[in-house]
Order: C-alpha cells, then sequence, then structure tokens
C-alpha cells in the first residue's frame, strides 16, 4: 500500500516539474507572431512577408520600405474582386516609382495567370500558396486593401471594391 502512495506521489511531482517547465519556455515571438497578437490594424507596422509572383520573382514586403504601398487580397473567383481590377490597373499605370501596387491572390491553386491574362492586369500578382500572408493579416473578407506607407505603417485598412478616385485618395494620403 506505501509503494502505491509514493509511486502516486512522484507521479504528481513528475507531472508538476513538467507544466512548470512548459510554461517556462518563453520563446522570442516572430514578427509576424506579435503583428497577428497586435492585430493587423491602422497604426499598426505592416507584417513583413515574401511571396512569388507569376513569373517567380520574389516580392518582400520590407523590400518596399521607402515606398507608399497598396496591398490588395483578392481572388479569382470574387466578383468585386473582379470589379475593382481594372481601377487598380489604371492606378498601377498611373502612379510613379513611389507607389507600389501589389495583389495578393488567396486562390493559387486555380488558374490564376489565365485570369491575369484575361484581365490585362500588369501589376505585380503574388501567389499566397501556403496561406500564411492572408492568415497573418486574418483576412476575412475580399477585396480587403492595405494602405501602407513609406516606413511601412498601416494608414487605412478597406474591406470591399474601390473606384478608381477612392485608391488615389488613399494613396495621397500617404507620406
Amino acid at each position: 500500500m506505501a509503494k502505491k502512495w509514493i509511486a502516486g506521489i512522484l507521479i504528481i511531482f513528475l507531472m508538476a516539474i513538467a507544466i512548470v517547465q512548459a510554461l517556462d519556455k518563453k520563446e522570442e515571438p516572430t514578427e509576424s507572431e506579435e503583428a497577428v497578437a497586435q492585430g493587423v490594424k491602422e497604426g499598426a507596422k505592416a507584417p513583413d512577408f515574401e511571396l512569388k509572383t507569376l513569373t517567380g520573382e520574389t516580392v518582400k514586403l520590407s523590400s518596399l520600405k521607402g515606398k507608399k504601398v497598396m496591398l490588395n487580397f483578392w481572388a479569382t473567383w470574387c466578383g468585386p474582386c473582379k470589379a475593382e481590377m481594372p481601377a487598380m490597373e489604371q492606378l498601377y499605370k498611373e502612379a510613379d516609382d513611389n507607389v507600389a501596387i501589389l495583389g495578393v491572390n488567396i486562390d493559387p491553386q486555380l488558374d490564376v495567370k489565365g485570369f491575369v491574362l484575361e484581365n490585362g492586369i500588369t501589376f505585380p500578382i503574388l501567389l499566397d500558396e501556403k496561406d500564411e500572408v492572408n492568415t497573418t493579416y486574418q483576412i476575412i473578407s475580399i477585396p480587403t486593401t492595405f494602405f501602407i506607407d513609406s516606413n511601412g505603417i498601416i494608414q487605412d485598412k478597406v474591406i470591399g471594391a474601390m473606384p478608381h478616385d477612392a485608391m488615389v485618395g488613399y494613396i495621397e494620403k500617404l507620406n
């Protein structure tokens, strides 16, 4: 009987040690984890990411520091996304070198290249193949667009399709 008591106490003691050690293990969060914890919102630093374009080039958001960035999340099946693409294309053609227009596609398993060709899109389309950027930016509705200033700070978040003049207005507000 005493052996059972000793074994029970030993098991409880070992479990307590394991729990304390598990709670003690605190790793430093990554920049993306911090951004998610704080929430991707206006006034926050835009979480960095690196994605490939349709042509296989790599685009890293932090490499665009110093530029105004329009970061748009969209899908090929999304009606409002399709509706705003011509306005984004027009803005891309009008914009100077201090503005970057990026379209992050969240359904890369579909025919994104065909969609881009059919609609005459020339601005960079990034493929979120692992659904990581979509998750980091907490996208729940598309299109969703972030306007990021030249210091990498999110100034505006717009959910839903926008006309050209609204896009221009948000870009002009950025520093």
